[in-house]
C-alpha cells in the first residue's frame, strides 16, 4: 500500500505551512500530493507551485470540478500539468454538489453519472490527441451549423496514458467510476464497511467493462492524528465530521449523510443534519458518535495506527492518502513522519 498526502484547500490558514509539507511528503517518499478546489482556491494553480518545488512525488486534483470547466479545458490543463511536472499528474474529477454547482458556477445538478460519463470520454479523447468530435446530450463538439471545426490538442502530455481519477460516495457512482476510470477517491472510508459501501460497486463497475481490480487504485483520504488520548484526538475531527455529515449539500442531497446511513448510523446522522442545518454547529459535532470518528481516522500511537493501516490495506486500499492534523508546521511534519513509520511497522511497505 502507498501513502499519499491531501494538502486541501489552499486558504484554509495553513498557507505559509502546505509547501513545506508536500516537500517533506516528498523527501519521506510519498506517492502523491493532492490538493482540492471548492469556491476558493483552484487546484491546478496550487498543483503547478508544488510540482515546480518538489522531485519525485505525484502530483493529484482532488478534484477538479466538473461543473467549473469545459471537458476541452480540463483536458489542456491536464496535458499541460503533466508536461511540466515530468509525467507527475493525476488527474481526479467530481461533479461537486448543487450548492456549489448550481449557486456559483450556474450549471445545473442534474444527471450527474450521465454528464460524468460524456465528461470523462471526451477529456480521454482530447488527451489522446486525436481530433475532437463529440455528440453526446449534453456535449456536442464542434458545435453544428458553425464556424468550428475538429482541433487537436497541440500539448504533448509527457505519458500517453494520464491516471484518471473519480470522486465518488454513492453506489451508482461507484460502480461507473469502477468501469470508466483509473481509481476512485474516496472519503469517510471504514475499513470494516468498505466492501460494501465501495468496493463491492467498484469491482461491479470493473467486471462491466471486462476488467478486474488489478491496476485500479483505490484511494481514500483518511484524517491522522498521533498521540496516547484517543478520545481527545476524535474530539479534533468533531467540526470536520459534522459539517460533512451535517451540512454537505442539502437535507435531501447530502451523500456524505447517506454514506454514514450505510455504515449504520442513520439515527446520528439525522441528528447530526438536524442540529447543523438548524444553526447549531456545536450540537452537531457533540451529536457524532465517537465510533464514526475512530472508524474513519486513523488516531493514536503509532503502533494503534499502524494497525489502522493493516485494516484498510486488507480492506483493498492500494492508496491510502494522509491528511495529518496539526496545529502547526512541526506538528504535521511530526504526524507525516509517523504515517512512514507506521506503514513500515505494519509491514506494508513493498
Amino acid at each position: 500500500m502507498r501513502l499519499g498526502i491531501n494538502l486541501g484547500y489552499w486558504g484554509a490558514g495553513m498557507d505559509s505551512d502546505n509547501l513545506a509539507v508536500a516537500q517533506e511528503a516528498d523527501r519521506l517518499g510519498y506517492d502523491v500530493c493532492w490538493a482540492a478546489e471548492a469556491y476558493g482556491s483552484d487546484a491546478p494553480t496550487v498543483l503547478s507551485w508544488v510540482a515546480a518545488q518538489t522531485e519525485s512525488i505525484d502530483v493529484g486534483s482532488a478534484i477538479l470540478q466538473i461543473p467549473a470547466r469545459q471537458p476541452a479545458m480540463t483536458a489542456m490543463t491536464a496535458a499541460t500539468l503533466d508536461s511540466l511536472s515530468g509525467g507527475r499528474f493525476r488527474l481526479g474529477l467530481g461533479v461537486s454538489g448543487p450548492q456549489v454547482s448550481e449557486g456559483w458556477y450556474g450549471v445545473k445538478f442534474d444527471k450527474p453519472l450521465a454528464r460524468t460519463r460524456e465528461y470523462v470520454e471526451i477529456v480521454r479523447r482530447a488527451m489522446s490527441r486525436e481530433r475532437l468530435s463529440y455528440e453526446g446530450d449534453h456535449w456536442t463538439l464542434p458545435l453544428p451549423g458553425g464556424p468550428g471545426k475538429p482541433l487537436k490538442l497541440t500539448v504533448h502530455p509527457e505519458r500517453e496514458h494520464i491516471p484518471l481519477y473519480i470522486a465518488a460516495i454513492g453506489p451508482k457512482n461507484l460502480e461507473q467510476t469502477g468501469e470508466i476510470a483509473d481509481g476512485a477517491l474516496l472519503i469517510f472510508p471504514s475499513a470494516a464497511h468498505l466492501e460494501d459501501t465501495a468496493i463491492s460497486h467498484l469491482r461491479a463497475g470493473r467486471e462491466k467493462a471486462g476488467l478486474t481490480m488489478d491496476g485500479f487504485d483505490v484511494c481514500p483520504t483518511v484524517p491522522l492524528a498521533v498521540g496516547d488520548d484517543i478520545g481527545a484526538l476524535a474530539d479534533t475531527f468533531r467540526p470536520y465530521t459534522a459539517l460533512y455529515v451535517g451540512g454537505m449539500g442539502s437535507r435531501r442531497q447530502n451523500f456524505y449523510n447517506q454514506l454514514a446511513c450505510r455504515m449504520g448510523y442513520e439515527k446520528e446522522a439525522a441528528e447530526i443534519q438536524d442540529k447543523y442545518l438548524a444553526g447549531d454547529k456545536e450540537g452537531a459535532a457533540a451529536a457524532v458518535p465517537h465510533t464514526l470518528i475512530d472508524s474513519t481516522t486513523l488516531l493514536g500511537p503509532v503502533e494503534r495506527i499502524a494497525d489502522g493501516m493493516r485494516a484498510y490495506a486488507a480492506a483493498g486500499v492500494t492508496t491510502l492518502t494522509l491528511a495529518p492534523a496539526g496545529f502547526t508546521l512541526d506538528e504535521r511534519v511530526a504526524a507525516l513522519r509517523a504515517g512512514t513509520e507506521a506503514l513500515e511497522h505494519a509491514g506494508l511497505v513493498s
